[in-house]
C-alpha cells in the first residue's frame, strides 16, 4: 500500500478495543476552529496535500532494504516535533548506525499489526529507561504512522499518554469535568485504533469520505493544539511558543514546520543550536 493512500486499512488481527466515551461537542468545536483556520490559509487540502508529502517522504527513505543516511535521517527527524529537540545526541556518525539498526528492526515485519506493541517495547529498550529519553515511544511512533499511515494510527503520548491521564483522548473525553477523572484506557496499538475509527465516523457524518487518515490526523492535532492553547505547561511552552495564527500549534505537532525551503530546520545539535540540513525534495514547512 502507498503511503499517499488516504484508505484506512482493515486491521486483522485481534485487538484490545477500548470503549471510548467522546465528546461530540468537543469534536464539533475542534472541527470548526480546523476548518476556520485552514480557510484563512488556502483550505484543508493544503495541508491534507503536505501531510501526504510527509507520508511519501517517510515510505521512500524506509523503502524495504533501504536505510536513510545520517543527513537524510537527520531531515527525517526535523520533522517530527516532540523528538527533534532531544534526538540530537544519536545523530551522531559515531552512534547512527545503531540507531539505524533498532528502526529497521521497529519496522521489519510491519504488516502484521498484532506485534505493534511488542515491537515498540523492543524499540524503547533499547535507550536508557529514564525520563529525558521518553521521546523514544514518540519517535517509534511517528516512525511507524508516516511510514505506513494506513495501517499505523498517531501514536504519540501526546494523543494519548495512559501513565500521565494526558492526551486528545481526555480532552474530548464526554464527562462533566474531566479533570479529577482517571481514564482507564490503555496507551496500546488497539485504543489508538478505535480513537481513529471514532474520528473518522465523526468526519464521513460531516461529509469528508476522501483522504479521511490526513483529516483524521489534522483533528486530532487540532484538538489537542487548543489545550496548548487554553492551558500547556512548561514544557508544552518551551516546545511551542505563543501562537501567531490559529493553526501554528497544529503545524507544530505534526511536523509541517520542521524544515524550510533554505535547509534550516528545527531539529537541535547536542550543543542546543539548530540543524542546517538539505531540504526535502518539496518542502513540508507551512
Amino acid at each position: 500500500m502507498s503511503a499517499s493512500s488516504t484508505s484506512l486499512m482493515a486491521v486483522r488481527a485481534e485487538l484490545e478495543r477500548p470503549r471510548l466515551e467522546l465528546s461530540g461537542a468537543r469534536l464539533a468545536h475542534a472541527l470548526e476552529t480546523l476548518v476556520g483556520g485552514c480557510e484563512e490559509q488556502g483550505g484543508v487540502e493544503r495541508y491534507v496535500e503536505a501531510l501526504r508529502l510527509k507520508a511519501d517522504i517517510f515510505q521512500e527513505a524506509f523503502a524495504p532494504g533501504r536505510r536513510p543516511a545520517l543527513s537524510e535521517l537527520r531531515t527525517l527527524c526535523a520533522l517530527l516535533a516532540t523528538v527533534r529537540r532531544r534526538i540530537g545526541e544519536y545523530l551522531l556518525p559515531s552512534r547512527v548506525e545503531a540507531l539505524s539498526a533498532r528502526i529497521a528492526q521497529l519496522l521489519e515485519g510491519r504488516e502484521d499489526t498484532s506485534s505493534t506493541d511488542q515491537r515498540i517495547a523492543a524499540f524503547c529498550d533499547g535507550f536508557p529507561a529514564d525520563r529525558s529519553h521518553r521521546w523514544v515511544r514518540d519517535l517509534a511512533a511517528e516512525l511507524l504512522h508516516n511510514v505506513d499511515p494506513g495501517r499505523y494510527p498517531l501514536m504519540c503520548r501526546w494523543v494519548w499518554d495512559a501513565a500521565t491521564n494526558t492526551g486528545v483522548i481526555r480532552e474530548i473525553w464526554h464527562a462533566p469535568d474531566a479533570d479529577p477523572l482517571r481514564i482507564d484506557v490503555p496507551d496500546r496499538y488497539g485504543t489508538f485504533v478505535m480513537l481513529r475509527e471514532e474520528l473518522a465516523q465523526y468526519l464521513s457524518k460531516n461529509g469528508v469520505y476522501r483522504d479521511v487518515v490526513f483529516y483524521v490526523d489534522l483533528l486530532t492535532a487540532q484538538i489537542y493544539a487548543g489545550y496548548i492553547s487554553v492551558q500547556g505547561d512548561s514544557y508544552l511552552r518551551t516546545e511551542f511558543s505563543v501562537p501567531e495564527d490559529p493553526l501554528l500549534h497544529t503545524r507544530r505537532l505534526l511536523g509541517l514546520d520542521g524544515v524550510d525551503a533554505n535547509g534550516r530546520t528545527r531539529l537541535k545539535a547536542t550543543d542546543g543550536t539548530a540543524v542546517v540540513v538539505g531540504a526535502p525534495k518539496r518542502s513540508t514547512e507551512y
